[in-house]
């Protein structure tokens, strides 16, 4: 196992923890009457580095592809492909598809 697998499996560890742990939280406040207000945890794949499969979809984007034709050539359904560019935006912090291609270029993930 390398540092890249430990450390995500450490996120993970740490983000299922905070989950768990304000779940508990709640549930104690309604058995004692109290009222604990809900904050969804953060985006877990913000400052994570993009898959491999990720960069394939962001290179068919910034040719020009749309969700379909970007299943069609890597053999995957549009939805999925419409999952991978929702990652993607979260992870590269960007707010449309040209503003990832954009992101993409300028972090040399693609060409």
């Amino acid at each position: 196992m390398d540092a890249a697998e430990r450390k995500e499996i450490l996120d993970r560890y740490r983000d299922h923890s905070r989950r768990f742990e304000a779940a508990a939280a709640r549930r104690s406040a309604r058995r004692h009457g109290s009222v604990i207000p809900f904050n969804p945890p953060a985006t877990r794949e913000v400052g994570q580095d993009p898959t491999a499969r990720e960069i394939e979809v962001l290179q068919l984007v910034a040719d020009g592809l749309v969700n379909r034709e970007i299943g069609e050539r890597l053999f995957l359904s549009e939805e999925t492909v419409k999952s991978h560019v929702r990652h993607l935006l979260a992870k590269l912090q960007a707010r449309s598809r040209a503003h990832a291609v954009a992101v993409g270029f300028r972090r040399g993930l693609i060409a």
